[in-house]
């Protein structure tokens, strides 16, 4: 199924904190998350001298592709449950998708027979 008006949230987090946040973000409608393990350098050097905040290096990842009327709730949850108003926290952004392809499961259909309930 070729689906429109979709967007993707990315948010990079401290190593940890991605649960958290992904469970806000479930909450709030996000259909999944896909979470990476990355590595970040630049300004935590820069924070750590600054502020003398303790940045680790190690990051989480979080991609969730929302419909475009869900994405702002989702992106405000995800904002909230990781605290990016604080330094050193992360980052977090929207990006419109063009396009994507993948299988829609129809949930409203009819189980086929020798299913629960049968």
């Amino acid at each position: 199924m070729h689906l429109t008006e979709l967007r993707l949230i990315t948010c990079v987090v401290e190593r940890g904190m991605a649960d958290g946040v992904v469970a806000a973000a479930m909450k709030a409608g996000a259909p999944a998350a896909t979470i990476c393990f990355a590595r970040g350098s630049g300004i935590r050097e820069r924070l750590t001298l600054l502020l003398k905040i303790a940045i680790s290096a190690e990051k989480e990842v979080i991609d969730i592709v929302a419909s475009a009327e869900k994405a702002d709730a989702i992106f405000e949850a995800m904002a909230a449950a990781a605290e990016i108003d604080l330094p050193g926290k992360g980052i977090i952004w929207m990006t419109p998708i063009l396009k994507a392809v993948t299988h829609v499961a129809d949930l409203g259909a009819a189980e086929p027979s020798g299913g629960p309930g049968d």
